[in-house]
């Protein structure tokens, strides 16, 4: 029972993930189109794309194929891949709202793009970086979809590295861009969590 529990949460998670990238190719695409017209790229920022990258990809991906490292297993229960399927689909829609709400504004780095506006809808209306809290969600979710402490929580530890180095770079960048506009729009909503933080 408990590995068939084990094998319907990597499951999960392997679905989840090609449905992620399936939901970001058509706006990578697009957003190729559309000029750069600032730039903050920078060693840190690829950093933080790489640790996300590793924990949220390469490491529970490693461990879905090889069930390595096996020492780091702990037993699955129902409760916890019925709670991670549900945060992994909530993180999942949170993501596809946050780039339907962008459309053009989207970039997978600290760019500012022809015409950018600043939108303060949607999901944006509850949190300045929803894309943020899509990745916690997804994070949470694998902890709880994944039996091993490592490819579990790989995902959190690669979110937390991407979220603190560059969300104040990223604030910076809009504050610059819309000026007061976002400094107002900062006051009126909290970073990932709604009311929260």
């Amino acid at each position: 029972m408990s590995a068939s529990v084990g094998s319907a949460g990597e499951i999960l998670w392997v679905f989840g993930i090609v449905t992620w990238y399936v939901i970001r190719y058509p706006f990578e695409r697009r957003a190729k189109r559309v000029r750069v017209v600032d730039s903050r790229r920078s060693p840190v920022d690829m950093i933080g794309l790489a640790a996300a990258l590793l924990g949220q990809a390469f490491v529970p991906g490693f461990y879905v194929l090889t069930g390595k490292p096996k020492v780091a297993d702990h037993p699955v229960h129902v409760w916890a891949i019925a709670l991670g399927a549900i945060l992994f689909f909530c993180g999942l829609w949170v993501f596809r709202r946050t780039h339907k709400e962008l459309g053009k504004n989207w970039s997978i780095t600290l760019q500012i793009r022809d015409k950018h506006q600043l939108v303060v809808t949607g999901p944006y209306a509850l949190v300045r970086h929803p894309m943020y809290s899509s990745f916690l969600l997804l994070a949470l979710g694998q902890a709880f979809l994944l039996s091993n402490w490592v490819a579990g929580l790989s995902g959190l530890a690669g979110f937390l590295v991407l979220f603190f180095l560059r969300v104040g770079k990223e604030e910076q960048m809009m504050l610059e861009t819309f000026g007061s506009s976002y400094g107002d729009y900062m006051k009126m909503t909290k970073r990932i969590i709604p009311c929260l933080y």
